[in-house]
């Protein structure tokens, strides 16, 4: 029976770096994906995923990680990177074309030193649990993309933010922590509670079903996600992108 896959978590001033050992076989790529997901939800600067240990056997389980790459880059907005310096995962992140899109390195440091992050205004906040957490949140929105100069996000962000903030307070018992992030004219609005269930949009019949508000957030939201984190409970997030920026020619 092959080694069952494990990750171990410490984390450093500049990444979260995640050491995996065991199989990576089909039933790792399930347990690899959500382990690094999952760190990527308490938003780190970067992760850095060792894999020296790691048995990489076939080509198609180490697509994970350009997999997480891609929904890491979109929320919340940070690089992953691998090291190791096996010749034959070297050979086989080549040979699959893997490394052209997440950057192999042969440690820890030289990983880190080549990992470049967005320059970005990142400001947290606990919200009450009462009734005030929704107009809190929408104050805070409000306030914090005027200082930031993206006025044309104020409207949906204030929007969303009043929904996730009123959402956590209906459906569960922990008190709400908001977190606005603005990279290269991407606005991030993010809700963290310790209820591990996740946001689920329903299908809705009429205006009087259940689910309004993550109806709302999905419609406004360039895209939006539940995510669960590794230090425990879940976040809710949505991305609004300004056109502005985007005129500008500034990447996403």
């Amino acid at each position: 029976m092959p080694p069952e896959l494990t990750l171990r978590l410490t984390p450093r001033p500049d990444s979260a770096l995640v050491t995996v050992s065991g199989e990576l076989d089909l039933p790792g790529y399930a347990s690899l994906r959500d382990g690094l997901l999952k760190v990527a939800a308490d938003t780190p600067p970067g992760i850095v995923a060792d894999v020296t240990a790691l048995t990489m056997g076939e080509l198609a389980p180490a697509s994970v990680f350009p997999l997480v790459a891609r929904r890491i880059g979109d929320w919340p907005g940070i690089p992953l990177s691998l090291v190791t310096s096996r010749n034959a995962h070297l050979r086989l992140l080549h040979r699959s074309g893997i490394d052209r899109f997440v950057a192999v390195h042969p440690d820890v440091e030289t990983a880190e030193h080549h990992q470049s992050t967005p320059v970005r205004h990142r400001v947290d906040r606990t919200l009450p649990r009462t009734g005030n957490a929704a107009p809190l949140a929408r104050s805070f929105v409000r306030e914090l993309a005027g200082q930031w100069d993206v006025p044309e996000l104020i409207y949906d962000g204030a929007l969303i933010a009043g929904e996730l903030a009123d959402n956590a307070v209906r459906h569960t018992s922990s008190v709400p922590r908001m977190r606005l992030d603005l990279r290269r004219g991407l606005l991030t609005v993010a809700v963290a509670d310790d209820d591990p269930r996740p946001a689920v949009l329903l299908e809705r019949s009429d205006v009087r079903s259940p689910g309004l508000g993550l109806y709302i957030v999905a419609h406004a939201a360039k895209v939006w996600g539940s995510s669960h984190r590794w230090s425990g409970g879940k976040v809710v997030w949505a991305v609004l992108t300004s056109a502005r920026h985007r005129d500008r020619g500034e990447p996403g």
